[in-house]
């Protein structure tokens, strides 16, 4: 069940944009109420159109026609302003520990809404560390982006022969940053346990990932 809690921190789409992106974050604070209490602080000026309970409740913050104020600085697919192209989903977690069953299998059921509703492939769902690699390390490495990407919410790599790592991970979307962070924002997601510096494996996810599904506005540019 969805209940309504209005935030008062958002704005209109710049440039009339419409949602080509869902952005997953985890809340890093104790609890629900404390992240609720901050999304609707107008002296924070953050927010997000969704916060998901441990226990799966979903509370709509702001409507999704709307711009909420989640995302910060960073890019995907070689533009910014991500916000105004945008929905974010909060999950009450503070970073550290698992994700509970009920949390993940609400999330599921809203993406499958949010998806169908804007006419967006399983790529359009990327994490706050995909967009601000170095910046934001959410939703970490305990998020099961495996388990989303069987649901057809999200895309899991599969080896390919390697090519230019660096290429194809902007090539798939991630922004055009040092190579320490793009590798580290990329295991952080497909790899979060993986150590070292780049290796084959790496460079063979990377270049499925570029080949299957390449951001539409991004340049590849070595």
């Amino acid at each position: 069940m969805t209940l309504t809690h209005p935030s008062p921190n958002f704005g209109e789409r710049r440039g009339g944009q419409r949602p080509e992106l869902v952005v997953i974050h985890y809340t890093a604070m104790d609890g629900c109420a404390a992240a609720l209490d901050r999304l609707c602080d107008p002296t924070a000026e953050v927010s997000a159109h969704y916060l998901i309970d441990t226990d799966g409740r979903v509370l709509s913050l702001v409507d999704e026609a709307m711009r909420a104020w989640h995302a910060g600085q960073g890019s995907w697919g070689g533009r910014g302003d991500v916000n105004s192209r945008s929905i974010g989903v909060e999950l009450v977690n503070r970073g550290a520990e698992p994700f509970a069953e009920p949390q993940i299998a609400a999330l599921e059921r809203l993406l499958a809404d949010v998806l169908a509703r804007w006419a967006l492939s399983p790529q359009a769902v990327i994490g706050h560390s995909d967009m601000a690699p170095g910046r934001k390390g959410d939703p970490g490495p305990r998020f099961d982006w495996r388990r989303l990407a069987l649901q057809g919410q999200s895309v899991w790599p599969e080896p390919a022969p390697p090519g230019n790592f660096f290429a194809d991970v902007r090539h798939f979307g991630y922004p055009d940053l040092v190579p320490e962070a793009l590798l580290a924002a990329f295991r952080l997601r497909f790899r979060p346990w993986a150590k070292g510096p780049l290796d084959d494996t790496d460079a063979a996810l990377a270049a499925d990932l570029a080949t299957r599904f390449p951001a539409t506005n991004s340049t590849g540019g070595a």
